[in-house]
């Protein structure tokens, strides 16, 4: 059983204290509710609710051409949707179905645009919970996310530690780092200074599509490891039949266009088509605005009410959200005493790898929820390693690279 719905929540105030007349959450449900098995997925940073693949849907949602993570949820598979009540919602601020910059503002019958009120992560998980709580869901089995999406699972474990049994926050940290934060602003800059963008007033104009395309590339060059890069792409050129963008000028045109700048401009124009420039510009704001230990003494404490168990999945060849970061995730959550596995995954493929590595992340996973940490497929970089409570780093080589 599935279900694509919108509801209305009614006034909603954000973190920042400003708050608009009705919020309207865009959200897909997929199995039947027996009371205790609700798993809440949480998208990434241009994700939507279309978690995964609708007999009815028709092969597209809202504009997203295919199921973010139909591999990993679905009937048999790793989340399964015959066992498990899956409910995906799109986050307040994006374009697929929730109330964001360009949904209309009733006060004046115009689009939001960034007189939107600004967003954080904080503000999606009090969404979810209302949305839970609309659908008759109260304590969930699971809460589950990748990216920016296994921060808002961090923040349901501070925000709403009795709600959760069990949590996986994957290809996550407790906060983006200055590299990660300088790209993303770069990003941003790209969009706000299109000459189409307007101060974010741009719709029924036209859309600073340029800005957004370069922003996503940017994006699309974090997601990847060079190790990827140079397997996928090397320096290749492309081949003669592929349309390359103008060249800026004539000089340009002497040297080869490379299948990397190819993958790029392709990747910019499907983006550009589907997703909205100002909403890239909230979501990314709230990613680099999350920090775990944002009031409370350190990240250990904001992790201490939760009693459930934290499953952590890294990936070698991410440097986004890197292995050292969410080891030092785990072990703030060592420092409450309660169960946790950092699970290290081997791959080349970035920070990607959680979207395009589904028989690597699918059985740790599938075990976390079926048996908790005590999964087989599940390892942890840390064992106890004498009667004291030290602990002795079992993936050792991972963190010399």
């Amino acid at each position: 059983m599935t279900t694509k719905e919108t509801i209305d929540l009614g006034e909603f105030r954000f973190e920042s204290g400003e708050s608009i007349p009705n919020l309207e959450v865009g959200y897909e449900t997929y199995g039947e509710f027996t009371g205790d098995n609700a798993v809440l997925v949480c998208h990434a940073l241009t994700g939507s609710a279309h978690v995964a693949r609708r007999p009815d849907a028709g092969g597209e949602t809202a504009g997203q051409a295919r199921a973010w993570w139909g591999d990993v949820v679905g009937p048999g598979k790793a989340i399964d949707t015959t066992e498990y009540y899956v409910v995906c919602a799109n986050a307040p601020g994006s374009c697929y179905g929730t109330t964001g910059p360009a949904s209309e503002n009733p006060e004046t019958g115009e689009p939001y645009g960034t007189d939107f009120p600004p967003v954080t992560v904080g503000d999606w998980t009090r969404a979810q919970r209302e949305l839970l709580d609309a659908l008759g869901v109260g304590r969930i089995h699971a809460v589950v996310g990748g990216s920016v999406g296994g921060m808002n699972v961090l923040d349901w474990l501070r925000r709403f530690p009795d709600d959760v049994e069990r949590a996986c926050a994957v290809a996550a940290a407790a906060r983006l780092d200055a590299q990660c934060l300088a790209l993303d602003t770069v990003a941003r800059r790209a969009i706000t200074s299109d000459p189409n963008w307007n101060g974010g007033h741009y719709y029924g104009g036209e859309p600073p599509e340029a800005g957004l395309a370069r922003a996503r590339q940017i994006g699309h060059i974090m997601y990847l490891s060079k190790a990827s890069m140079a397997r996928k792409f090397g320096r290749r050129s492309a081949g003669r039949e592929t349309v390359r963008e103008e060249p800026p000028d004539a000089a340009a045109a002497f040297f080869p266009y490379r299948e990397v700048e190819s993958y790029l401009d392709y990747q910019a124009d499907k983006f550009t088509d589907r997703f909205d420039a100002n909403s890239y510009l909230y979501m990314t704001r709230a990613m680099d605005d999350f920090d775990l230990s944002a009031g409370y003494e350190s990240d250990a404490d904001a992790l201490a009410a939760f009693e459930g168990e934290l499953l952590v999945l890294s990936f070698t060849g991410d440097w986004h959200f890197t292995v050292e970061q969410a080891e030092a995730l785990a072990d703030a959550r060592r420092e409450t005493g309660v169960d946790v596995s950092h699970h290290v995954i081997e791959s080349d493929h970035g920070h990607d790898a959680f979207l395009v590595e589904p028989e690597k992340v699918g059985p740790p996973l599938s075990d976390l929820l079926e048996d908790g940490l005590a999964g087989r497929a599940i390892t942890d970089t840390r064992q106890e390693s004498d009667n004291s409570g030290d602990f002795a780093p079992v993936h050792t080589s991972l963190f010399s690279e």
